[in-house]
C-alpha cells in the first residue's frame, strides 16, 4: 500500500504547482465562508445597539466582499482542481500504455480483455480523483485550522485552542470511524467492480455462443449476482460516510456549547465584548466545511490504492523480450536462418518447439506445415520477437534476431494471419494503418493486387465505408483480403503468412491463395499452415510435429515419399470434396424453393 501511495505521488509530482493552486483557491473559499458569516453576525449583534450607519461601513463591504469572493473562489477552485484531475488522468493513460505496450502479448495472457479494460477505464478513472479527494481536503483543512488559531487567537488563546482541538478531534475521529467501519470496503469495490467488467465484456463478446448453448440467463443471473454485491458494498460505503459526517456535526455542535461555555464568563468578566460572541459562534460553523470532506478520504485512498495495485501488478512485470542495444544492426539481406531452435513457454512445460533448424534465403519461399500445437504458431512469435528463445540460433539478414530491436524486426516483416484485426473503422482507415502517408492511389494498387477492390467499389461509400467492430461486416475472405492489401502496402522485404486459409471454405481458400501469389511475389516468403492448399510453388516445406521437423522436401517429393505429409493431405482433400459437395446439395436445394 505505502509503495502505491508513493508511485501515486511520484506521478501526480509534475502538477503541484497547479495542486497548490487549488488548494489555496479551496483555503480562499472556506475563508471567505468564514468571513462572511463572521462579518454578517458582527454587523445583526452590532446593528442591535443602534449605532452610526457609518460604524458599520466596513462590516457591510465585508460582507459584500467576502460574499463575491466566496463564490469566485469556489469556481476558479473547481476549475483548477478539475483541471489538475483531467491533466493527471491523461498523464496516468499515456504512462500505463506505455509500460502495457511492450508487455503484449507474452505477459497479457493470462488477463482476460475485460479485465484489462477495466484496468485501463476504471482504475485510472478512480485515480483521477487522487487529488481531489484525498490530497486537497488534508491540506486545506490544516489551513483553515491555521486561521482560525490565529483569528480566534486575537481575542482569546483559549478560544483558538478550544476551536482547534475540536477541529482536529473532527477530522480524526471521522477518519477513524471511517477507518474502523469500512475497512477493506473500498479494496472489494475494486475488485468487485473488476469481476463485473470481466463478465460483462465476456457476454457481450460470447453472445452468440451463450445463445447458441441455451447459457445466456445462467450468464446473467451470475451478472446479477456480481451487480448486487457491487450495490451491497456501495450502500456499506454510504452509511459509513453517513455516520462519520454525523459524527463530525455531533462535534461541532459540541464545539460550540464549548465555546459558549468559555467565553460567556469572559463577556462576563469584560475580557471579551458580547457582540464578538455570535461572530466567533458561526465562524466556527463555517470553519468545519474543512472537516466535511475528510471522512471519505479513506474510503476513497483505499480505492485508489486498490486500484494504484491493480495497475502497478501489471506495469511492475518485466517484458519477456527486453531490446539489448539501443540500434539495430543493416541487415545484409532478407534471408532467415535458424538453427537447433528450442523453446518451451514454462519451466514445466514441455518444449513447443525441439531443435527446429532451416534456411530460408532471399526471395524464396518456405512453408511450414503440421497439425494444430506442432509449434507453429510459437515460430511466429519468436521470429517476431513476441518472446524471446531458450536456445539455438535465429539470424535475420546476418545478424543474430537478438541484436535487433523488437520495433525493427516487425519493421521488416509484414504478417497476414489468421486472426488479423480490422478496427472499427472505415476499409481506408485500417489500410492506412500499414501506411500512414499512403495516397489513395497506393491504396486502390494493393486492393486491387488483394483481388478486393471491385468488391469495395461496390459498397455504399467505398473506401470509406465502416466495417464494424472486428470487422464483422465483412466475410472471412473479405478479411483475409484486407489483411493481404494491409500487408502490401506495408511492402516489406519479409512476408509471414500465418495460417492465411483458416476458417474459411475451399473455395475461397483457393480465391484467397490466388491473392497472395502477387503478394509473395519477390519477397522471402513464411508460410504457416495446416491447410496444404496451394503449396506446390514453394520451394520448401517442413512438416512438424509436436515441436520437431520429421519430414521436409517439395511438395511432389513429399507426395511420393508417403509420409506424415501425404497422410494429411489426403484426409484434407477428402474433407474439401465433402464441404463442396454440401454446398452444391445446398444450392440445389434453394433453387428448387
Amino acid at each position: 500500500m505505502k509503495r502505491a501511495f508513493f508511485s501515486l505521488l511520484r506521478l501526480a509530482g509534475p502538477f503541484w504547482k497547479r495542486m497548490g493552486l487549488a488548494v489555496l483557491l479551496g483555503f480562499g473559499t472556506i475563508a471567505s465562508s468564514v468571513g462572511l458569516l463572521a462579518t454578517s453576525a458582527y454587523i445583526i449583534a452590532y446593528a442591535a445597539l443602534q449605532p452610526s450607519i457609518a460604524e458599520l461601513q466596513i462590516a457591510i463591504v465585508g460582507v459584500r466582499f467576502f460574499g463575491i469572493t466566496r463564490g469566485i473562489l469556489r469556481y476558479l477552485e473547481r476549475l483548477v482542481s478539475h483541471n489538475v484531475a483531467f491533466r493527471l488522468l491523461a498523464s496516468l493513460r499515456v504512462w500505463f500504455y506505455q509500460k502495457l505496450e511492450p508487455l503484449a502479448p507474452a505477459r497479457l495472457i493470462r488477463y482476460q480483455s475485460g479485465d484489462l479494460l477495466g484496468r485501463i477505464v476504471a482504475d485510472i478513472e478512480t485515480l483521477g480523483q487522487f487529488f481531489a479527494r484525498v490530497l486537497a481536503p488534508p491540506a486545506v483543512a490544516v489551513c483553515i485550522a491555521i486561521l482560525m488559531w490565529f483569528l480566534f487567537g486575537a481575542f482569546d488563546p483559549r478560544l483558538s485552542l478550544l476551536l482547534v482541538g475540536f477541529l482536529s478531534l473532527a477530522g480524526v475521529g471521522s477518519l477513524a470511524l471511517a477507518k474502523g467501519l469500512g475497512r477493506g470496503t473500498g479494496r472489494r469495490l475494486i475488485g468487485l467492480r473488476a469481476s463485473l467488467n470481466s463478465a460483462l465484456v465476456d457476454g457481450v463478446q460470447g453472445c452468440a455462443d451463450l445463445l447458441a448453448f441455451t447459457s445466456a440467463e445462467q450468464h446473467q443471473s451470475d451478472i446479477s449476482s456480481l451487480s448486487q454485491q457491487y450495490i451491497q458494498l456501495q450502500e456499506r460505503m454510504s452509511r459509513v460516510s453517513g455516520l462519520s459526517n454525523a459524527l463530525t456535526g455531533l462535534l461541532m455542535n459540541v464545539s460550540i456549547i464549548a465555546l459558549l461555555i468559555v467565553a460567556i464568563p469572559l463577556i462576563n468578566a469584560g475580557q471579551l465584548d458580547g457582540v464578538y460572541l455570535a461572530l466567533l459562534v458561526l465562524a466556527a460553523i463555517a470553519s468545519f466545511e474543512a472537516i466535511l470532506p475528510l471522512p471519505s478520504i479513506f474510503q476513497q485512498l483505499e480505492s485508489q490504492l486498490a486500484a494504484a495495485q491493480r495497475l502497478l501488478e501489471i506495469v511492475d512485470a518485466q517484458p519477456s523480450v527486453i531490446d539489448l542495444r539501443d540500434t539495430s544492426p543493416e541487415p545484409i539481406d532478407a534471408s532467415l536462418v535458424v538453427r537447433d531452435l528450442r523453446f518451451r513457454y514454462g519451466p514445466e512445460e514441455r518444449p513447443a518447439l525441439d531443435g527446429i533448424s532451416f534456411q530460408l534465403d532471399q526471395g524464396s519461399t518456405l512453408a511450414v506445415v503440421g497439425p494444430s500445437g506442432a509449434g507453429k504458431s510459437t515460430l511466429i512469435n519468436l521470429l517476431l520477437r513476441f518472446w524471446d528463445y531458450d536456445e539455438g540460433s535465429i539470424r535475420l539478414g546476418g545478424h543474430e534476431l537478438r541484436d535487433y530491436r523488437g520495433e525493427d524486426v516487425r519493421r521488416m516483416i509484414s504478417v497476414v494471419s489468421q486472426r488479423t484485426h480490422l478496427f472499427n473503422d472505415t476499409i481506408k482507415g485500417n489500410l492506412l494503418l500499414a501506411s500512414p502517408d499512403a495516397s489513395d492511389h497506393d491504396l486502390i494498387q494493393a486492393a486491387k493486387l488483394a483481388q478486393i477492390h471491385q468488391f469495395i467499389q461496390g459498397l455504399p461509400n467505398g473506401y470509406d465505408t465502416w466495417i464494424g467492430e472486428g470487422g464483422l461486416l465483412l466475410s472471412g475472405g473479405e478479411r483475409q483480403r484486407v489483411a493481404i492489401a494491409r500487408a502490401l502496402l506495408k511492402d516489406t522485404p519479409i512476408l509471414i503468412l500465418d495460417e492465411p486459409t483458416a476458417n474459411l471454405d475451399a473455395l475461397t481458400a483457393r480465391e484467397v491463395m490466388k491473392a497472395l501469389y502477387g503478394l509473395m511475389e519477390e519477397r522471402t516468403t513464411l508460410i504457416i499452415t495446416h491447410r496444404l492448399v496451394g503449396l506446390e510453388v514453394v520451394n520448401q516445406i517442413l512438416v512438424m510435429h509436436e515441436g520437431r521437423v520429421v519430414e521436409r522436401g517439395r511438395h511432389d517429393d513429399l507426395i511420393q515419399a508417403g509420409g506424415f505429409y501425404n497422410r494429411m493431405l489426403k484426409l484434407q482433400t477428402k474433407s474439401e470434396a465433402l464441404d463442396i459437395l454440401l454446398e452444391a446439395n445446398a444450392s440445389g436445394a434453394g433453387l428448387v424453393q
